[in-house]
């Protein structure tokens, strides 16, 4: 087999790659042989068919399929041969495939990058430091009540919170327009789904009362025709429910969980679940200050466009599914989500994937099983069978694949915190917390 080698540009390769005729003519041969023996044509005794009737009548198609193959395999031999690591599938374009001639071809395709690790010291990371307080507890079963509450009709004025029924009026110079009226409207005060000012109006009318509130709509509205317009808006109020936490009782407890103990253990779970939110919340927001660090530090690493591509594909298959689950193969999904909503981030990622193997690598760091076990059960803890959780994590390899990549990603982050200078940043749990989610949706 003979192969030549060229740099195009980048980290992109063409091998160009010559296979004997004998090679494949052989294989043709044996296939033909293998299939004469269960072939039946009219006028042949099973088994009994002649060569040349095989090669005229299935020569061609098995051809094909042994080109294809050895194509494959003789791609694989080469790469090992010239110790090249391929980033993603090669583009094949065959220059010879007649019979009797050697087979020719080139493969055109990109390789991973030499990562050259850079000096990492004397980088700064700001740690959050809170607690849980009595008070964060406190906040927290309030949001619980609130949760499994019940609405119920008020009389009284309108107040921010309350679900109202109104009826309602839009005009424009004097005129309705389009989608500017109801009756029997329910509208949570508050909740921001209509026009500035519209919502505030309301607050402090009565049932029954009437009221006029003269608005403009926002410069950036989504219906070009009434962006910045003045309008009128009657509206008619009917109807004021407020919502009405439920009891703080043994039938709430059991909605998260907690059958025995009453409002003691209650607010002890609250309390371990909100302790173990919190150590996540500063673990991540270290390790995300960390990460930036490390993609600052190698910006002139290139990365494979096939690699990133495939991120691409995935992180947009990612936010797809989090709003209407798995898409319909009709459904043109790059159209709906162009790449370039995504390109930046999965260049990020593929950058830190090449970055953080190189230096696992480097420092020989393995997945503590001890951490592994920990994460699992952190992890489990917030189910109510967590002993079934933990069984299954362990008896699924992908998903235990997928914390032990996190193990050790975190390996990764305390050897690079250990030349850091780490600041501690006093703050809420709810700030903490805030940071954290912060963070995560500008991932």
């Amino acid at each position: 087999m003979q192969v030549s080698i060229e740099t195009t540009s980048g980290l992109e390769r063409r091998l160009t790659v010559g296979v004997p005729a004998a090679r494949v003519d052989s294989e043709v041969d044996s296939r033909l042989q293998k299939a004469s023996k269960n072939v039946r044509l009219p006028g042949f005794r099973p088994g009994k068919v002649p060569m040349k009737v095989m090669r005229q009548r299935f020569g061609a198609g098995i051809r094909q399929e042994v080109l294809g193959e050895v194509m494959s395999r003789s791609f694989q031999e080469a790469v090992v041969q010239e110790k090249l690591r391929p980033a993603g599938q090669p583009s094949i374009e065959p220059r010879s495939l007649d019979a009797g001639r050697d087979l020719e071809y080139v493969a055109t395709f990109e390789v991973f990058p030499d990562v050259e690790i850079a000096t990492m010291s004397g980088f700064t990371v700001t740690k959050p430091v809170a607690e849980v307080t009595d008070a964060d507890i406190d906040n927290i079963i309030d949001v619980f009540r609130k949760q499994q509450g019940s609405w119920e009709e008020v009389e009284r004025a309108a107040e921010t919170g309350d679900k109202v029924n109104i009826d309602y009026s839009g005009t424009r110079d004097g005129a309705e327009f389009e989608g500017g009226s109801a009756e029997g409207a329910e509208l949570e005060l508050g909740s921001g789904g209509m026009i500035p000012g519209f919502e505030e109006g309301i607050v402090g009318m009565q049932p029954g009362e009437e009221k006029t509130l003269e608005l403009s709509f926002p410069e950036d509205y989504h219906n070009e025709e009434l962006r910045g317009a003045a309008v009128s808006f009657a509206i008619k109020l009917n109807s004021i429910k407020a919502l009405v936490p439920a009891a703080l009782d043994e039938e709430l407890f059991r909605q998260y969980g907690v059958e025995e103990g009453g409002e003691e253990q209650f607010r002890k779970e609250v309390a371990e679940n909100m302790r173990r939110e919190l150590n996540n919340a500063v673990v991540n927001k270290v390790k995300q200050q960390v990460m930036d660090a490390v993609v600052a530090a190698h910006t002139s690493l290139e990365v494979p466009k096939a690699l990133v591509a495939q991120e691409v594909d995935a992180l947009r298959q990612q936010m797809f599914q989090q709003f209407g689950g798995a898409a319909p193969q009709d459904l043109d999904l790059k159209s709906l989500l162009p790449d370039d909503m995504f390109r930046d981030n999965a260049e990020r990622r593929v950058k830190l994937g090449l970055i953080l193997s190189e230096m696992i690598n480097r420092h020989e760091l393995k997945a503590d099983p001890a951490k592994v076990r920990t994460a699992i059960e952190e992890l489990a803890a917030t189910y109510q069978d967590s002993e079934e959780v933990i069984n299954w994590y362990y008896g699924n390899p992908d998903q235990l694949a997928t914390v032990e990549s996190r193990v050790l990603e975190d390996a990764v982050v305390d050897k690079l915190l250990e030349d850091a200078e780490v600041r501690e940043q006093p703050c809420s749990y709810q700030e903490a917390i805030s940071q954290a989610q912060a963070a995560a949706e500008a991932e």
